[in-house]
This record gives C-alpha cells, structure tokens and sequence, in this order.
C-alpha cells in the first residue's frame, strides 16, 4: 500500500531531474542595455536599499548594465552624497540576495549615484532633479534616456506624477521606438478597489503612453512564474492535457510564516485580498489559465491574460459564502516561538474584521477551462514560507489493482514551486517492486517524485525577481508588467468579494492558530468537491 503524510497525502519517493547537456551562466550572450539614468524617487527607502541597489549591483557584476549608466536618487532626506553612498552600501552587505561583494564593481556603481534632496509635493524638488540630471547626462553620456522609479507610498504616485511632465523632466512619447525614450515604473498596489483603479489609469493614461509606463509586480520576476509559459508551451506532452479533460482541479498557494509585523497600519486598510489576490494570485492564475500568445512579445502575452481574466466567472452576493472562507490568526506558535494574535498586534483595532487568510474558488466560464475549479489561498502565520501551483489530474476512472477505485490513489499533480526552492515536480504512482509480492493477488502501488530545481539542474541560483524586471524595464520589454486593462480585469475579479465582506462583517470572525494551514472552513471548501489542500 502507498505510505502517506501524518495529513494523507502520499509520501513521494524522489527521482532527480537535470538537464541533458551542462549549462553555465557564462553561456548566456550578454544583453547591452540602452545608455540611460535611473532616476529614483524614493532614494533613501527600504525598497531601495532592500532590492533596488542589490538588483543593480548584480547586474552590474553580469555585465548588463550599460557602461553609460548613471543614478539620481532623490529623496527627501538624502544627505551629503558620501554619507548617502555608505548607507546604500551597508544594505547591499546586509541584502540576502547578493554574496560575495566585489568592491571595485561597488565603487563603479556607486560613483555614478547622485543624490537630491527635496519635497516630492515641492515644484522646486524637480527643478533640483532637473539640473543634476543635465550634469549627468553629460559626464556619463545617457542619450536623454530616463528610467523612472517611483518607489513610494501609493499616496505619493499622483504629486509626482503630475509634476514629470510640466517639469520637462518626463515627457510623453509616441511610441516605443522613439528616442530618447522615457519610462516611467510603478510599484503595487494600484489603486484600492476598481474605482479608484480606473481612476488612476485615466490620471496616468492622460499623461504618458501605455508603452511608457512599467506597472511592477515581483511575482512576474521570478524565474518559475516566467517557466510557466515555457513548460506549457514548448513541451508537447502538457498542452493536449491542459485543459477539463484531464485537470480536476488546481491549487495555488501563497503562504507566508510572519505576522504583519510593523504594517498593522497598512493592513488593517489592505488585508489579504489586496496585498496578495488582487496581485501575485491572479496573475499566477493568468500564466496558469491563459490560451498560448501568437508570439511572445509583451502586447500579445498580456491581450491573453486579460482574456483569462475576463473569463473568470463573477462573484454574486449568493454564490460568496459558498466559494470564499475569510480568517484571522489567533495566538500561537510560529518557528518555535509563541507569537501574539492579530487583534494583538501593533496598530491593529481590537475588534478588526480585516482577513489575514482567505480561501477562494474561482470558476473559468470559457471552453479550456469549464467545470474546473482554481483554488486560491493565501495567508499570514502559516507553517511555511511556500508559493506555488498544484495543477491536479483526474484520478483514473477505474483501478484493476486490487485498490479500492479512488480511495488510496492520489491523482497524479504537476507542481510549479514559485518560491523558495524554484523548481518544478511531476507526482505520479509506480508499482512497488519485489519477487514475493507476485505471491498477493493485489499490485502495491506507491507514489514518485520526479523533481526539478534551478539550483541543482543549472548550478547557478535563480537571478533575483527585482534584477529581471529592471533589465526588462531598461530593454523596453513589457511582457511581464500589467497593462492597464488587466489591472482593471483584475479589480473586477476582487471588487465584489471586498464589498460583500465589507458589508457583511461576520458575527465571529474565523480564526486559526498561528503556526497551522489556516480554518477548518478552509478545509470544507475542498472536501464539497472531494479535494483536499496540498501541505507542501
């Protein structure tokens, strides 16, 4: 008999995956990206220490930065530039995505950062920009192209915006091909619901072009997210299976181990839907669900990923309580420690109703997908720090084993890990092998693993998410940003829930102890179908 988890699910024997020929990432033709400055507000914050300056210090290690490269970082509290340079590069020492730091590639970097001071809501903080950027464009020789970042608030996105243009800091172009070009990257979230998404489409859209505006998603960053398209498109053994015919169900996970820390504040305005459904979840179920592009450049990917979410059947006020479980963590223990409730937490009202945990099925009204559930969770103080995507194949529809037909054979799962250990595992049963066991009249069938990860197969780690999407940024490729059509797709998918949650706070908030895989309703949402969740 197969040997199961103390949860049931079957317990995998391994069967290691490389590549057929060894790979180095020496192998890889080098990219010269256009000369450019990167002008970045928000210079001295935790985004750009945390993963601004590092992705930019390992492109420039690789060799992908162009030799006429230069940063502005503007700040409101950037200080004297040497005192500004030793902060920057005591985060890159403290980043856990860069190793091994190489000082001369630091000094060369961090020689072409300038730094300005100044109120972002100030006309006077632009002018400053502006004439640190005629000092730079000429020493370093950047051909007028200007990459900005705004790694700020949300609340911060219009003042700066609105004062680009007027500046001549920023202005519009007619396409992507004019030179010299101006982009202009936004962080998550945009927008609070489809209202004001709308709203800040049209604000922006008056502006610039689509073409110029880079709307930021990490998820779309990392290199499994990206090996979705890949698997499903450049191997013909998945495709004739991907679809109602073989797939019963699929999973997709985004589970986190921390509490919200420091961030009640913003959480209690955010909760789980908006930081992670609205996003990073959808977006993993566009690559999951989406039909294959005519080709793989940025306007054909995405016009796919709209139409995916365009097929997403609707929530009604009948159908939410029936499809979506909502939950806070209580206290309990996480890695170890005991860690306090939500209601507990910093800035956090006592008797909050904001979700920290949901459990969604969703339905894809369109003729790949028909009669197939996505299931989406997500949570916080949960046991394990794991995204991924569970793509479940219908169990066979009769056993001649001696098994009981469906009872102990767990349906063959092609799993996507996201993160951490990226890679991609092939779940299905072999028989057991042994003479003796011809003696039984029964077959004993176990469950294998065939398993492959970026770290063993290629020898190198996976590039960090932030290195991918500033290279693309500085290339002019968008195929992995959300176009304002999508991100509005996707505020149509959530609005709904937001609303009938927010109306119908419930009488007892659900909740489930820190350090486990979330409520029992949870669970109930699954077993209505006979699914169970994966624990991974």
């Amino acid at each position: 008999m197969s040997r199961t988890y103390e949860d049931g699910n079957p317990t995998p024997l391994t069967i290691g995956a490389r590549p057929t020929t060894q790979w180095h990432l020496s192998d890889v033709p080098r990219v010269n990206t256009d000369p450019c400055t990167m002008i970045i507000f928000g210079g001295s914050g935790d985004l750009t220490r945390r993963k601004l300056i590092p992705a930019l210090y390992q492109l420039a290690r690789e060799q992908l930065l162009s030799p006429n490269f230069a940063i502005v970082a503007v700040a409101r509290d950037a200080g004297a530039i040497n005192a500004f340079r030793t902060m920057l590069r005591e985060a890159l020492g403290t980043s856990d995505e860069v190793h091994n730091i190489d000082e001369t590639i630091w000094k060369s970097l961090s020689d072409r950062i300038v730094d300005v001071s100044g109120d972002f809501a100030d006309p006077a903080c632009y002018a400053a920009v502006a004439e640190a950027l005629r000092d730079v464009e000429q020493r370093y020789k950047t051909e007028g192209n200007r990459l900005f970042y705004l790694a700020v608030p949300p609340s911060v996105f219009q003042p700066i915006i609105s004062h680009l243009g007027p500046s001549g800091l920023a202005p519009r172009t007619i396409d992507q091909r004019e030179r010299p070009w101006i982009r202009i990257v936004v962080e998550k979230p945009y927008g609070h619901s489809l209202d004001t998404a709308r709203a800040l489409n049209k604000f922006v859209l008056e502006r610039y072009g689509e073409h110029q505006v880079y709307r930021i998603d990490h998820y779309l960053g990392k290199e499994t997210v990206q090996n979705i398209l890949v698997l499903r498109f450049a191997n013909s053994i998945f495709e004739p299976l991907w679809n109602r015919n073989s797939i019963s169900h699929v999973q997709i996970t985004a589970a986190e181990t921390v509490g919200v820390e420091k961030r009640g504040g913003y959480y209690e305005e955010a909760g789980v839907i908006r930081d992670m459904f609205q996003n990073h979840l959808l977006q993993l179920l566009t690559l999951t669900a989406m039909e294959p592009p005519v080709a793989m450049h940025a306007d054909a990917v995405r016009d796919e990923k709209v139409k995916a979410l365009k097929s997403v059947r609707w929530y009604t006020p009948e159908t939410i309580p029936g499809a979506t479980v909502r939950a806070q963590y209580r206290a309990g223990t996480s890695k170890g420690e005991a860690v306090a409730g939500y209601r507990e937490e910093p800035n956090v009202a006592p008797q909050s109703s904001t979700p920290t945990y949901a459990a969604v099925r969703l339905m894809i009204d369109n003729w790949r997908w028909q009669g197939v559930p996505f299931y989406l969770r997500s949570g916080k103080r949960l046991p394990k720090r794991v995204s991924e995507i569970a793509v479940a194949f219908k169990k066979p529809p009769y056993l001649m084993f001696g098994h009981k037909v469906g009872a102990e054979i767990a349906p063959s799962t092609l799993i996507m890990r996201v993160q951490p250990n990226e890679g991609i595992s092939l779940r299905f049963e072999v028989k057991v092998p042994g003479a003796a066991r011809a003696l039984t009249p029964k077959i004993e069938v176990a469950p294998v693993e065939m398993d492959f990860t970026y770290a063993e197969a290629f020898g190198e780690s996976a590039a960090p998410a932030y290195e991918t999407l500033l290279l693309d940024v500085m290339i002019g490729n968008a195929t992995l940003f959300a176009r304002s059509d999508e991100v509005e797709a996707a505020w149509k998918v959530v609005d709904p829930l937001l609303d009938y949650w927010q109306n119908n706070p419930p009488a007892e908030m659900p909740t489930y102890e820190a350090g486990s895989w979330g409520p029992d309703e949870a669970v109930n949402l699954l077993d209505a179908e006979g699914f169970r969740w994966r624990e991974p």
